[in-house]
């Protein structure tokens, strides 16, 4: 994994460095796999506090270095704000079709569930 200097910088795994293990184990939590498609929907970058998530911010913060440290999202600092994007071109170079099979079968189950 790249290590970075400097406190407000965060390390992210090189496109090469990505494993699909990784990103499947990233997106199998299902808190997790809705950030996810969150910041699909957003289509651009949101900030940590936008998302609003049903557990305890040391937990939060934990789903998010998952994430980030899986090569699915990439986190920056601008100012004060953390903020998330997703890593599409990367994944979609290393797996393609397998973010978009992943958000297209977890908006139907999110529907089905809503449903039943």
């Amino acid at each position: 994994m790249t290590t970075v200097t400097g406190t407000r910088e965060l390390a992210h795994p090189q496109r090469a460095e990505i494993r699909l293990e990784s990103v499947l184990h990233a997106l199998s939590e299902p808190l997790r796999l809705r950030v996810v498609r969150e910041l699909a929907a957003a289509d651009g970058e949101l900030s940590c506090s936008c998302f609003d998530l049903p557990v305890t911010k040391s937990t939060t913060t934990h789903h998010f270095r998952v994430l980030r440290e899986s090569g699915v999202i990439r986190q920056v600092y601008r100012g004060t704000a953390k903020m998330n994007g997703l890593r599409g071109v990367d994944l979609d170079a290393l797996f393609p079709g397998l973010l978009d099979s992943v958000l297209v079968a977890a908006t139907a189950q999110a529907e089905r569930l809503d449903v039943a």
